[in-house]
């Protein structure tokens, strides 16, 4: 709801009027409120959620974990990244190349009135385009010393980030939630500037877990959460995570094997490939952090189907030194296939709501800890709104009331 709606509202809806105790604030009160009570804001939020488990609305531990990319106030324009800025850079070259071409070309003809007021008008142009181009230098500089090498001229907290339509992107923040499958109350929220999931299904989930103190929890997420290292996290809390794992062989990809096609025994370390040879354990390393065991045979050269399994001299399967928590993920997730529908049905309620209510500019505050309180509000409102059609307002007001 806009501020000056707000205003509006004061004066002339008797509920508004009861609300505030016929306080009649304008727009600029109800902006500084906002901008200088964020901390107590996003307090009262998390309050609520505390006063809806009390009520004993919050008594399955199982919630779906999701993000979303909200504008920020920052136009597309005034946001820069290195390949952005290259690209403005060398437009403006171009323009002053042809606008001095055409200077050129103004000096070898007949002096006349006409072409006088010509020349004076390139001339403003390429003095302008070098003011341009000394301003995109210097926010170069100070785009290049950013750890993200990006910068944002109206929000500097804003970041670019890309959405799932092909060649699309906003400039805004990214917004995660874990909203509880049952009653679909949005349990935790943060307003995040990273523009992927795949670092937030830990921290998403043990916050869940903290809120609710739940001895443990069920948490169900897109492919886009899916990391070695977060998952073992989630395991070692207590927590268990279903979500996809995504398709990124080249092998499959160019249809041949998969990883999922070599059959893995336990007791003997081994792995079976789809011609029944045996790939043993080779030698063990370190990528990203993570310890991996590589496992291989010397039957490929020899192999009938060898052309569908490898292009190299070898195949080889690396394993993680917890790959059974991975393995136990995939289980659950042929097993409860479901899990997938439950999950857009329970996060996409919430987002769909809080966007429709936002309207299309989005945030309207700028930096993260201003969006962020700004973020507590519509949460505020929408978990208000669910309790409200669930339980009635009487009931609800009774509750706050104790």
């Amino acid at each position: 709801m806009s501020l000056l709606l707000l205003e509006r509202e004061a004066g002339r809806n008797v509920e508004v009027m009861w609300l505030t105790g016929r306080l009649v604030p304008d727009h600029k009160t109800i902006a500084d409120f906002r901008k200088d009570n964020g901390t107590a804001i996003r307090k009262v939020c998390a309050r609520f959620v505390a006063l809806c488990r009390m009520m004993g609305l919050l008594t399955q531990a199982s919630v779906a974990i999701d993000g979303s990319k909200f504008k920020a106030v920052n136009n597309r324009d005034k946001n820069f990244t290195r390949a952005k800025m290259d690209r403005r850079m060398a437009q403006i070259e171009e323009s002053v190349a042809r606008y001095l071409q055409q200077l050129d070309t103004a000096d070898r003809q007949k002096p006349s009135e006409a072409l006088k007021t010509k020349t004076s008008r390139l001339k403003e142009k390429i003095a302008k385009l070098k003011e341009q181009m000394h301003r995109l230098e210097v926010l170069k500089l100070q785009m290049l010393a950013t750890p993200d090498q990006q910068i944002s001229l109206t929000d500097p907290d804003s970041r670019s980030m890309a959405t799932s339509g092909r060649g699309s992107g906003v400039v805004g923040y990214n917004v995660q939630i874990a909203v509880d499958t049952e009653h679909h109350l949005i349990i935790t929220h943060e307003v995040t500037n990273v523009g992927t999931d795949r670092s937030q299904l830990a921290h998403m989930a043990k916050e869940t877990k903290a809120t609710l103190q739940a001895a443990n929890l069920d948490a169900v997420a897109d492919r886009g959460y899916f990391s070695s290292g977060e998952i073992l996290a989630c395991e070692e809390a207590g927590i268990t995570v279903t979500l996809p794992k995504p398709m990124t062989s080249h092998s499959k990809a160019e249809g041949r094997f998969g990883k999922q096609d070599f059959r893995y025994l336990v007791e003997e370390d081994v792995y079976v490939c789809p011609a029944g040879e045996r790939l043993t354990y080779s030698f063990a390393t370190e990528e990203n952090g993570l310890v991996l065991y590589r496992h291989s045979t010397n039957a490929c050269q020899s192999c009938s189907i060898k052309h569908s399994c490898t292009t190299g001299k070898e195949r080889r399967i690396s394993r993680w030194e917890h790959e059974h928590i991975l393995e136990a993920v995939q289980r659950r997730l042929d097993e409860h296939p479901e899990k997938m529908r439950q999950r857009r049905e329970t996060v996409e309620h919430p987002f769909g709501t809080i966007k429709a209510r936002m309207g299309a500019t989005h945030f309207l505050m700028k930096t993260l800890p201003r969006v962020a309180a700004e973020m507590a509000l519509h949460v505020l409102a929408y978990n208000m709104t669910r309790v409200m059609n669930i339980m009635g307002t009487k009931p609800l007001i009774a509750a706050i009331r104790a």
